[in-house]
Formats: C-alpha cells, sequence, structure tokens
C-alpha cells in the first residue's frame, strides 16, 4: 500500500522543482483539482495545462512543502507556501500586473495506489486577488469606497424587495 504523505511529499517536490512531467505522473487521468477559489479542474492534460499558464504568469514562482500528514491510507494533508510575480503571461484570463504574490495555503490530497484522484486546494482567493492589483488595498479608500457603494447598493435592493 502506497503512503499518502509520502506521494504528497513528491508532488509537492514535483512542484517545487517545476516538474510537471513529474508532477504528472503521480495523477490518474481524471484527477480533479478542486481550487476553492476558481473551481474544479479536471483531466491530467487540463491540468498540465493550468500549471503551465501559472509557470509562465509567475516566472520566479518559489513553492514550498511545508507540513505534511497523513490522514489514512488514502489521504494526506499539507501546508504549502508559493512566492512570484505576476510579469510573464496572463493567468486565468487576467493580464500579468507586475505584482509580487505571496500565498500560503494547504492540499488535501486523495489516492487510489500510487496515483492522486482528487486534491481539494485552500488559499486566500480575496489576499491573492489584492497582490496581483485586480482590488484595491484593504483599508484603502478604494477599498472603503467599494464597501461602501455595495452596502448602499444591498440596502436599496433590500428597500425595494419589501416595497
Amino acid at each position: 500500500m502506497a503512503d499518502p504523505a509520502a506521494l504528497m511529499e513528491k508532488a509537492f517536490a514535483a512542484l517545487t522543482a517545476k516538474d510537471l512531467d513529474a508532477l504528472q505522473a503521480l495523477q490518474h487521468d481524471t484527477l480533479v483539482e478542486d481550487f476553492i477559489v476558481l473551481g474544479p479542474v479536471t483531466g491530467r492534460d487540463t491540468i498540465r495545462a493550468f500549471f503551465d499558464e501559472l509557470l509562465v504568469a509567475f516566472p520566479d514562482m518559489e513553492f514550498k512543502g511545508e507540513r505534511i500528514m497523513g490522514v489514512d491510507d488514502r489521504i494526506a494533508v499539507g501546508q504549502w507556501s508559493l512566492a512570484g510575480t505576476f510579469t510573464g503571461g496572463p493567468f486565468q484570463g487576467i493580464q500579468p500586473t507586475g505584482k509580487h504574490v505571496s500565498l500560503r495555503g494547504l492540499d488535501v490530497m486523495e489516492f487510489e495506489g500510487d496515483l492522486m484522484v482528487y486534491n481539494t486546494i485552500y488559499y486566500d482567493g480575496l489576499s491573492f486577488a489584492r497582490q496581483i492589483g485586480l482590488l484595491p488595498p484593504e483599508g484603502s479608500r478604494r477599498d472603503k469606497a467599494i464597501t461602501s457603494g455595495f452596502n448602499a447598493l444591498t440596502k436599496a435592493k433590500s428597500k425595494l424587495s419589501r416595497s
């Protein structure tokens, strides 16, 4: 029986080395990478394209696996950190901004034998959006204006729905 924590370590090591061939070798053909912020990405080839896009968008990306723990004979959980500058190509339809990003996240990987069949990826999408410049910095005038405008619209809609 394969050790899920050891397999996760291999997956994290492949991503650290930017070795997508080694990462893909650990993936089942029908793997689902469920990015809680973005939605599911299904199938080895589609997942490969996602990571190709990520590495092009963040050419100086540094990925580091941190705490990895086996849960049972199929599942491992691991924390990670990622840092890089958005200077390459577009990512998820967003043009490069030249901004530096630093994120921490958590993966919950499920394996069948030696292959990953499902992975849920958790990270702070709001922080990512703020760091690349898609949203204004927290507490800034623009951030407060957006919140104020949103609240005014919500109150107006609420009043209209009660009429």
